[in-house]
C-alpha cells in the first residue's frame, strides 16, 4: 500500500459517567433503541452507584492517548491525536466539528474494542458516520479489529503468567462480554474469542481453561452466549477445582464490568463458595499494547505488514460490507 494521506488519529471510546448525576443520561443514551427492561436499567446503575457514580473507562482513555501521543512522538508519527466517545463526553459530534474546525478531512479511528460484533465493530461505525454527516467533509477510516495480534496477545500471556504464579493450580476462565445469541450467528465474534484464549492459554502453558461470559443486559427470554460467569463459578466449585484466575480477555481496560460483575460480584460468589479467586489484568496501557497501536497505524500510512498470531488471518484493513449485520429491531444511523 501506498502512503496515506491521513490528518489525524482518532481514539473511539464507549464512554462512561463520571459522578453519581452521569449514571442514569448516561445509561439512557447506550440503551437507546434497544430492548432493555427498565428494571435492568436501573440495576446496572447499582453497579455504578456502588462506585460512586464514577466509570474508570474515561480515565483509561485518557492515559492511552497519552502513552499514544509520547509513543508517536518518540517514533515520528507525526499525527495529531484526538478522542471522542460514542455514549458519553467528549462526544464524537462535537470531537468531529473540532477536528473539523481544524482543518482535517481524513480521520484514520481506533476503536477501543478487540472483537467483531455489531457492538464491537460495526455500531462503532455507525455512530463514526452519524459524527461525519453532522459536521459533514470528513472521511473516516476504522483501524481493524485486532483480536489476534501479537501485541494484543502477548500482554495477555504475560498477564495470565502473573496471575498464575500468584495462585498455582489454577483453572483459567477466560471471561468476554456475552452478545445475544442472535447477534453472535452473524459474526465472527465466539470463534475469534476461542482463538484468542487458545493463544493465550498455549503461550502461557495453561492446558485447563474455558470461555465464559459476563454483563448480559436483555431480556430473560433472550437467549445470550452462555456459560455466565457466576454459573461457571459453581459449576467449578462442584466439579472440584481449586482455584480458578480470571481473565477478561473481552475488555481491554477496566472497565465497570470488570470492576464490578468480576472484582465485586464473582469475587463475593467465590468466597462465599470457598473458590480462591483471582482477577487477572486487562492490558491497559502496557508498553506492548501501545506499540501495537502505533503498529496498527502504520498499516495504514506506509503499508506496513498486517501482523497477526495464529490460525485466523488478520481482519481486513476495510470492513467488509456484510460485516457484522445489525440485529433485528436496532435502529439505523440517526
Amino acid at each position: 500500500m501506498a502512503d496515506q494521506n491521513f490528518d489525524a488519529f482518532l481514539l473511539v471510546g464507549f464512554g462512561g459517567p463520571e459522578k453519581r448525576e452521569d449514571v442514569i443520561p448516561f445509561l439512557e443514551n447506550v440503551l437507546r433503541g434497544r430492548n432493555v427492561p427498565a428494571e435492568r436499567m436501573l440495576d446496572v446503575a447499582e453497579h455504578y452507584y456502588h462506585f460512586d457514580g464514577v466509570s474508570p473507562i474515561n480515565a483509561h482513555c485518557r492515559e492511552l492517548l497519552a502513552a499514544v501521543t509520547a509513543d508517536f512522538a518518540a517514533h515520528g508519527v507525526t499525527l495529531p491525536l484526538y478522542w471522542g466517545n460514542r455514549n458519553w463526553a467528549p462526544y464524537l459530534p462535537d470531537t468531529m466539528a473540532a477536528m473539523k474546525a481544524a482543518g482535517v478531512k481524513r480521520v484514520l479511528a481506533f476503536p477501543t474494542s478487540a472483537f467483531s460484533s455489531y457492538s464491537g465493530c460495526r455500531q462503532y461505525r455507525e455512530n463514526l458516520a452519524d459524527a461525519v454527516a453532522s459536521v459533514g467533509d470528513i472521511e473516516v477510516t476504522t483501524i481493524r479489529r485486532f483480536f489476534n495480534h501479537p501485541g494484543f496477545i502477548e500482554v495477555m500471556i504475560e498477564s495470565a503468567k502473573d496471575a498464575i504464579a500468584a495462585l498455582p493450580g489454577a483453572k483459567v476462565l477466560f471471561s468476554a462480554h456475552s452478545i445475544p445469541n442472535s447477534m453472535a450467528d452473524t459474526c465472527s465474534y465466539t470463534a475469534q474469542l476461542q482463538e484468542a484464549c487458545r493463544l493465550v492459554a498455549e503461550g502461557a502453558g495453561v492446558s485447563d481453561w474455558r470461555l465464559v461470559y459476563q454483563s448480559r443486559s436483555g431480556p430473560p427470554t433472550q437467549p445470550w452466549l452462555e456459560p455466565d460467569i457466576l454459573d461457571a463459578l459453581r459449576a467449578e466449585k462442584a466439579a472440584g477445582t481449586a482455584a480458578v484466575v480470571v481473565q477478561p480477555i473481552g475488555f481491554i481496560s477496566d472497565h465497570m464490568e470488570v470492576m464490578f460483575d468480576l472484582d465485586y460480584e464473582a469475587q463475593q460468589l467465590a468466597e462465599e463458595l470457598g473458590l480462591p479467586f483471582l482477577r487477572a489484568a486487562t492490558a491497559g496501557t502496557h508498553p506492548r499494547f501501545v506499540t501495537m497501536v502505533r503498529e496498527l497505524v502504520l498499516e495504514y500510512l506506509h503499508g506496513a505488514p498486517s501482523l497477526s498470531v495464529g490460525m485466523l488471518p488478520p481482519r481486513p484493513m476495510g470492513c467488509p460490507v456484510d460485516c457484522c449485520p445489525r440485529p433485528a429491531g436496532r435502529p439505523g444511523v440517526r
